[in-house]
């Protein structure tokens, strides 16, 4: 997946900004587009933040600077999964029963790129609403979750839990507040969503 070195450079700010123009206007021939390429730009047109990280080392490095963009060093913070605790106890922050937490750092199941949303299940939030989660999201996902549609996303999640099903399967796709008033986005709060992007292809 060399597509993202060479349209986000490993994440550095110029070369995100070079990316973004590559991706102004959506060529003719999208649905054509490999899958990572129509996600992107899909995530991106959402408001989403992405943050292309090669390796692990880069997944903490980028992080460390997402908490220090937002100043959210010494704050609360909400975690349901085990596996990134570790991220949170390297930056001293409290996740254990926050009263007003500032972020969510989870995982996903899959990253839809008809949509450019980003598909959850009560593994990651569990039984909390879009709408009930913080307002600022961290996600940690692989270049291998990308998947084409939403339906493709529920295949995959039945037959990764064969018979430990997840329940409030659920996506979240804007990222940011309407510039106008958007039918489709009623009843739902956009999040300020930061996705690191970990290479595994």
């Amino acid at each position: 997946m060399s597509l993202f070195r060479k349209i986000f450079g490993g994440g550095n700010d110029s070369s995100d900004e070079e990316g973004q123009s590559e991706f102004n206007n959506a060529p003719s021939s999208f649905s054509l587009l490999p899958v990572d390429e129509r996600f992107t730009y899909n995530f991106k047109k959402n408001g989403g933040k992405f943050i292309y990280c090669e390796n692990l080392s880069e997944v903490k490095e980028q992080f460390l600077n997402i908490l220090e963009e937002n100043d959210w060093f010494e704050c609360e913070s909400l975690c349901f999964e085990k596996k990134l605790f570790h991220l949170l106890d390297e930056n001293k922050l409290n996740y254990e029963n926050p009263s007003e937490p500032k972020f969510l750092l989870a995982s996903c199941e899959n990253l839809i790129a008809d949509e450019g949303s980003v598909l959850f299940s009560s593994n990651q939030i569990k039984q909390n609403k879009p709408n009930d989660l913080p307002i600022n999201i961290v996600i940690l996902a692989t270049t291998s979750q990308i998947l084409e549609t939403k339906s493709d996303g529920l295949r995959m999640i039945k037959k990764k839990y064969d018979k430990e099903y997840p329940t409030n399967i659920t996506t979240i796709k804007y990222f940011e507040k309407a510039k106008e008033e958007d039918f489709l986005q009623y009843g739902s709060t956009a999040k300020n969503l930061y996705l690191l992007l970990l290479e595994d292809l």
